[in-house]
């Protein structure tokens, strides 16, 4: 089997767990992947254990903003916890969108801790055939 390492994860790991959960006023980052598929952007962001509900999604003008908040899981009085790795609290992501994405059709969809957002690209945006005129429509001048 062949295993890419990350000499960093480890660290990146012992930073989270040092500055702690992120806050509304510090966020931590999520992970994610965008693409054009078609007429559309994808973008994809990991939010595993995250419920919709705690999934706020905001556009203001061209600035696409996403937080969500993991909480912890409501344990019993007889619970002793061995092992957190698992990074709790608010996470957030920006990205700056093109002029040419249509922000007023955004579609967001979560499945299986992954969020969706397809962004359409606007009218005006795409190729388009200019037609030209021909000599019938040529007038000339006479002074």
């Amino acid at each position: 089997m062949l295993m890419r390492t990350d000499p960093f994860r480890e660290l990146d790991r012992l930073a989270q767990q040092m500055m702690g959960p992120g806050t509304w006023s510090r966020p931590s980052a999520m992970a994610m992947d965008a693409y054009r598929e078609g007429d559309e952007y994808v973008v994809a962001f990991d939010l595993p254990g995250v419920s919709a509900e705690a999934i706020d999604i905001d556009v203001e003008r061209n600035m696409l903003t996403v937080k969500a908040e993991r909480r912890p899981l409501a344990k019993a009085d007889h619970v002793q916890m061995e092992l957190s790795e698992r990074p709790l609290g608010v996470f957030s992501r920006q990205i700056v969108l093109a002029d040419t994405l249509d922000t007023e059709h955004i579609q967001a969809d979560y499945d299986a801790g992954v969020l969706t957002l397809r962004i359409p690209i606007a009218e005006r945006a795409k190729p388009r055939k200019i037609s030209i005129g021909g000599e019938s429509s040529r007038k000339e001048i006479s002074g």
